[in-house]
């Protein structure tokens, strides 16, 4: 028997319809993430222009941006972040909306040096996603406005606390067609 399974494009745009519904006015923070990095940020990116779609600002971060140097990522465990700068350059100035800029990426892990500052504006209505946000940040938790969970495989259960501080689960099993999950509390 044929399984139907949404196109992501539809997947992506419900989910944004969402978003925006409940949060469409002022400045909000949605979290995006999952135990496959590179598929958390892709999606993150998709939700971006489909928010961008429906005629609303959307503006991308990386809490893997705000990592700490390597030598004090060796001591503090290899995705520690500076969160100190993340609040202060990203988060803070966000939230206060109006002209004031944010900083969007403040360290490249790769070469292990500071990028160079790069001053973001925007609208008073603005979203701003941020993938890498949710697994083993327990001080980041309550940044979140929204917050999305991407799984897929048999990668279901590697976090079952950022799963279940999540607003939306996303089965991401086949990228092509992700499918919304509805964990049944009753």
């Amino acid at each position: 028997m044929t399984r139907w399974a949404p196109e992501k494009k539809d997947t992506v745009r419900a989910l944004a319809v969402e978003i925006l519904h409940n949060y469409g006015h002022g400045r909000a923070f949605i979290a995006v993430d999952g135990p496959d990095a590179r598929a958390d940020a892709v999606f993150a990116d998709d939700l971006v222009v489909a928010l961008k779609e429906q005629g609303h600002a959307a503006f991308r971060a990386s809490v893997g941006d705000f990592l700490l140097p390597r030598a004090q990522r060796a001591i503090a465990g290899e995705n520690a972040i500076d969160e100190l700068t993340f609040r202060r350059v990203l988060i803070e100035p966000f939230r206060m909306g109006g002209s004031t800029g944010w900083v969007p990426a403040a360290f490249d892990a790769r070469a292990d040096r500071p990028f160079e500052s790069t001053w973001v504006t925007g609208p008073a209505d603005a979203l701003l996603i941020v993938d890498g946000a949710l697994i083993g940040r327990a001080e980041l938790a309550g940044l979140w406005n929204y917050a999305i969970w991407v799984e897929g495989g048999d990668t279901a259960d590697r976090s079952p606390e950022a799963r279940g501080r999540s607003a939306a689960v996303i089965d991401n099993t086949d990228p092509d067609h992700p499918r919304r999950l509805f964990d049944d509390a009753c």
